[in-house]
């Protein structure tokens, strides 16, 4: 019986990674999931609004998830702040944050070779400073510097590059990824087969 997962996420780009990452680890302990994605529109004002009314609302949901993983960009605030903003504390259920510091579409850049394994042409390991749409704008140049044009500005792209990663050493290269693989790994393993 596959164990269930509620998904919150800000965007469709969290929603691409996130659930990327979350069947990989899933498929490598062997553990069959189902992934409910409860929001993946409106940023993170519409992800706090919509966990906190579904965790006050859990008990009439019917039947409860396994798991709820809540994704949603630091923005520059760091992963302790936007940690705070997220009202998981009386959660009847485990909950994992994946909060990308600053920006989800970093975590595609951390490993050039998966990005060479996925579109042909590997893409330099990005630095780590907090400005509004800098990761979107490296994701776009490097998919295409590979000679591909983004239709979806290269986040259609985040299931082969991931699937290609050097999970580990990608998480060396970013605290928020290696404590968002390190969390799931875990909640993981206790809904194990």
């Amino acid at each position: 019986m596959p164990r269930f997962i509620a998904a919150f996420v800000e965007d469709f780009a969290h929603r691409q990674v996130i659930g990327a990452l979350i069947r990989r680890l899933a498929a490598e302990i062997g553990l069959e999931i189902q992934i409910d994605w409860r929001n993946a529109r409106r940023g993170h004002g519409q992800v706090v609004k919509e966990v906190k009314e579904y965790l006050r609302d859990i008990d009439r949901q019917g039947t409860l998830p396994d798991l709820i993983v809540i994704g949603t960009d630091a923005n520059c605030k760091g992963l302790t702040e936007r940690s705070r903003d997220i009202p998981v504390s009386d959660s009847q259920v485990p909950v994992v944050l994946a909060i990308p510091d600053p920006h989800v579409e970093r975590w595609l850049l951390l490993d050039g070779a998966a990005f060479k394994a996925a579109l042909g042409q590997g893409c330099r390991a990005p630095d780590q400073k907090c400005a509004r749409d800098r990761y979107k704008e490296a994701l776009i140049k490097a998919v295409m510097a590979a000679g591909v044009v983004p239709s979806l500005g290269g986040i259609e792209f985040a299931d082969d590059i991931l699937a290609a990663m050097d999970l580990e050493r990608a998480a060396r290269a970013d605290p928020s990824l290696q404590r968002f693989l390190d969390d799931l790994r875990q909640a993981l393993r206790r809904e194990g087969p």
